[in-house]
């Protein structure tokens, strides 16, 4: 029976082997030393607290090696783990907590003042510390320590005479809240077969070794975080180099001194790595390949990573059906640069028209999937459940792509991003990927805003290199000799930073409410 104790069946086989570097303290972990941390907070889960099966433990953490030891306690106990996003507000985070309706709120101490004020507002929440109080103060929570310390030794050595019953494959993991760049946060019912699924098929798929080493430095409570490669990587018996947070000269200097194999990120953070002054003079000889995903991958930082001989993929996922479904090979990377590559083991992919059926080969469509990887839906939300995941299993993404003769597949945006001018679908996605090449471009996204001739016409906001002074004629003359003269923005608009999640997507609703075109009607030139 597939569970969701990953750690635990690793610990099992390789107990010895480095599995945890940790950046910001230099300690190490084998297998045995975190699956041991995993079974103590498991016991502070069940047996401190009184949770069980099924009820929530909310986490306001950023990267800690207790947030694994969290993570991994739930695999062990069917206790479902929220984790929070730390950059939200107070109100954001309140209506996350009344959703999931939590009985814990664990805490560590950066977020202390934001806790106290969550469980103020929220009183049938508990709220628990993992470290000492920064000042001792009336009320405060109680500490993860004081928790275990109140625990008998056979317990937190593991030694109870009732033992938990394993979750089945079809109870909750966790419910990860999206990032509501288009509305309320909903929250994805993640099951333990879909996490270990996601781990074992992306480590076969993938060709993850157990002699692979990975940094993780975008946030643990993303999807990605924990999914791509943190669960991969430890099916495959690798290690895990985590860092708290992203810092470019940090990162680049722990590729080199941990010798790291296999590297994950998004297209935000690869340009920010490449723009690095310490880039050029980094080792990077022990690099099998460096993978992106979350957005599409524009073809210019391929080259500029292929240029170092280093292989680049490109991946694809979604938190609600896992942060890994397709997969190409080494030369296919190079071959089909900008593809997402193959659907992965047992999934299934289609690509529909509005009307939900079947595009041939070489036509854009919406993305659908199905599979051991999808998730139960979205929390105590039957109609946005029904809404994404239809009666014969197929999520609709709202990605929409082309799929090759090859059978290979390449995102041309979300469905959502797509604007029609003039009767044609326009995809910003592509025109991103030539602006991007500009030499004076920096940053760059295209919305579509309403136009009362064309219906819609794209907008570009752009970030102009340090020192550059593109001018909007310049950057409309570079797209009108590679694109089609309708998919070139109506205007430019140049800005000092682009709004964005903390995992690196543009959040383009920002961007369409700061701007409203205005454009006589009268004007229908083209």
């Amino acid at each position: 029976m597939i569970h969701g104790d990953l750690l635990g069946e690793r610990a099992r086989l390789t107990p010895e082997k480095t599995a945890l570097v940790d950046v910001a303290t230099n300690r190490r972990f084998s297998y045995a030393d975190l699956d041991a941390r995993a079974g103590r907070a498991a016991a502070a889960l069940t047996t401190g607290l009184g949770l069980g099966k099924g009820d929530r433990v909310a986490l306001l953490s950023g990267n800690r090696v207790e947030f694994l030891d969290l993570f991994f306690a739930c695999g062990k106990t069917g206790v479902v783990l929220v984790p929070l996003n730390t950059r939200l507000t107070v109100p954001e985070l309140q209506g996350i907590l009344e959703d999931a309706t939590p009985k814990t709120l664990i805490h560590e101490n950066g977020y202390e003042e934001t806790a106290r004020e969550l469980l103020r507002k929220c009183p049938g929440v508990a709220g628990v510390s993992l470290d000492a109080p920064a000042e001792p103060a009336l009320g405060r929570s109680l500490t993860f320590e004081e928790i275990l310390g109140g625990l008998s030794s056979d317990v937190t050595n593991g030694v109870t005479a009732a033992p938990l019953p394993r979750p089945g494959p079809e109870d909750l993991y966790c419910l990860l809240y999206t990032s509501g760049t288009t509305g309320k946060p909903k929250g994805v019912m993640v099951p333990h077969r879909m996490v270990s699924w996601n781990g074992l098929n992306t480590a076969v798929c993938w060709g993850l070794r157990e002699d692979d080493v990975s940094p993780i430095y975008t946030p643990l409570y993303h999807a990605g975080g924990l999914g791509a490669f943190l669960t991969p990587i430890f099916a495959a018996g690798g290690t895990i180099v985590l860092h708290r947070g992203f810092d470019t000269a940090e990162i680049l200097a722990t590729i080199e001194r941990e010798g790291c194999t296999v590297v994950l990120g998004v297209p935000t953070t690869w340009r920010m790595l490449l723009e690095a002054p310490s880039f050029a003079a980094t080792d990077l000889s022990r690099v099998r390949w460096f993978a992106s995903g979350g957005a599409p991958l524009p073809l210019d930082l391929i080259e500029a990573y292929q240029r170092r001989g280093v292989v680049f993929k490109q991946g694809y996922g979604l938190t609600e059906v896992g942060v890994n479904c397709f997969s190409m090979t080494v030369e296919e990377s190079v071959r089909k640069a900008g593809s997402i590559g193959k659907p992965l083991l047992f999934t299934e992919a289609r690509l529909v028209d509005e009307d939900g059926k079947d595009v041939p080969d070489g036509e854009v469509g919406e993305l659908l999937l199905r599979g051991p990887h999808v998730s139960k839906g979205y929390w105590k939300n039957p109609e946005a459940t029904a809404a994404a995941l239809d009666s014969d299993g197929w999520f609709h993404t709202g990605d929409v792509a082309r799929r090759d003769a090859e059978g290979f597949y390449t995102i041309a945006g979300r469905r959502k991003d797509m604007f029609i001018s003039g009767g044609v679908n326009v995809y910003p996605a592509e025109i991103e990927g030539v602006l991007f090449r500009h030499a004076s471009v920096k940053d760059v996204a295209v919305v579509g805003v309403p136009h009362p001739t064309w219906g819609e016409v794209g907008i570009a906001f752009v970030v102009p290199r340090e020192g550059e002074s593109p001018s909007k004629e310049d950057l409309a003359g570079f797209l009108a000799a590679r694109l089609a003269r309708y998919k070139i923005p109506r205007e430019f608009v140049f800005v000092d930073a682009l709004p964005r999640t903390p995992y690196g997507k543009v959040i383009k609703s920002a961007l369409q409410a700061s701007y409203r075109l205005k454009i006589p009607s009268s004007d229908v030139s083209e």
